[in-house]
């Protein structure tokens, strides 16, 4: 594949992954104001894809369609993007002191029915996937329970359990599972010394004493549109691969709705809010946060235009060689993620069942303040591909949960 091929597949699923983030801040929003949510679109992205590899026709079409592949053999350009990004942005980097990253992609199918060798040649080639023979007709708890012990052993324990009790059941016929482990330590560590508590505001109005870590350091930091961008680079390992996280800041106490409704609707606006000096700051305070989010996606997906493969009209024959093909389809998609970031760096987990414009700056730069003291968004990337790895907003930093 073309490496303009694989930007604009990645662009497109960039677009996927904002237009979720939206989806989620807007009914996360009636659980109150401790609302923090943190997914994983990449997992959900190649989960999805791997279901695509198994569709026909128009249940085939509706999936390319939502994932972002777009032409003709638009289901092809997926399987190449997921494994560029399985076989390349996820290598693990930690044995040359660069993040450590962990992806795994589970076929769980049950022993009555025989995967077709196309999508397990495909499934385990491009995806990396492992495929077991399960018996869910007569075991449906006991193989919950494998499937949940090898999401716990890929994420090292962050995440016990992807397959809440009662979700798999005799009639259950297929389980497709990924999980995603990220930790990566900052280039420029946090003196613990200097974290201090202060005020966050809450979306209600209320405020809550969190501690905030701090620096004098210089930072690569934007400011245009009522928000402000900070950009934390991970310490890299012996490749070109460069982790970051965001922290997007709007202006307003109560900007985040707006803001996740901005970057679902307009396709570079993260792009173009890459922060790429760094300047001197006055005033920095960065609440410590950890976040676990679960959530069951495919109502939110019905709702971003994919219906078929949840529908009875599903066409799932390229998974299976059986006459009982035609009446599979996916009964619920699970996703779980941790994120935690702290003076040391950020520790994060999931799972699932460009142009730039450089500002001309002045020769005495002004101190520019970041003061996160009120909900915020977060993005964690690969600058090198732009591909997004985890997103997320905090709107209390004490909840974890």
């Amino acid at each position: 594949m073309a490496t303009t091929d694989i930007r604009l597949s990645i662009e497109h699923q960039t677009r996927f992954a904002f237009r979720l983030a939206s989806a989620i801040s807007s009914t996360s929003d009636s659980k109150g104001p401790s609302g923090n949510t943190a997914f994983s679109p990449l997992s959900l992205h190649v989960a999805l894809s791997l279901v695509a590899a198994g569709a026909g026709g128009a249940t085939r079409d509706q999936l390319a369609a939502t994932l972002g592949a777009a032409g003709p053999g638009q289901a092809d350009g997926l399987h190449a993007l997921s494994e560029q990004v399985v076989q390349v942005v996820l290598a693990d980097a930690s044995a040359a002191g660069g993040p450590r990253v962990a992806f795994a992609n589970g076929v769980f199918v049950d022993a009555s029915l025989q995967l077709k060798p196309a999508f397990k040649d495909l499934a385990v080639g491009k995806y990396k996937a492992e495929t077991q023979s399960v018996d869910f007709q007569n075991k449906a708890a006991e193989v919950a329970g494998q499937v949940n012990s090898w999401v716990e052993k890929i994420t090292t324990g962050l995440i016990k359990e992807i397959l809440p009790s009662g979700s798999v059941d005799n009639t259950t016929r297929l389980v497709l599972g990924n999980a995603l482990y990220f930790k990566g330590a900052w280039n420029e560590k946090f003196d613990a010394s200097k974290t201090k508590d202060d005020k966050f505001h809450l979306l209600d109005g209320s405020s809550v004493q969190v501690p905030f870590m701090t620096t004098t350091k210089k930072q690569y930091l934007l400011a245009s549109d009522s928000l402000k961008v900070l950009k934390l680079p991970y310490q890299q390992g012996g490749d070109k691969r460069q982790f970051s996280m965001y922290i997007l800041l709007p202006e307003a106490q109560d900007g985040l709705s707006n803001l996740a409704n901005k970057l679902s609707t307009e396709p570079d606006f993260m792009e173009k809010h890459i922060p790429t000096q760094k300047v001197p700051v006055g005033q920095f305070k960065l609440p410590k946060f950890k976040i676990s989010f679960g959530f069951e996606a495919s109502d939110l997906l019905k709702g971003l235009g994919l219906q078929l493969p949840f529908s009875t009209e599903a066409d799932l024959s390229e998974m299976v060689d059986s006459p009982l093909a035609k009446s599979l389809y996916v009964s619920s998609v699970f996703h779980k993620s941790f994120v935690e970031v702290n003076e040391e760096g950020t520790e994060a987990a999931a799972a699932t069942a460009a142009v730039v414009t450089l500002r001309s700056l002045p020769v005495e730069p002004v101190k520019m303040d970041f003061v996160a003291d009120h909900p915020f968004l977060f993005v964690i990337r690969e600058d090198m591909t732009g591909v997004v790895l985890f997103i997320g907003h905090v709107a209390n930093p004490l909840v974890s949960s």
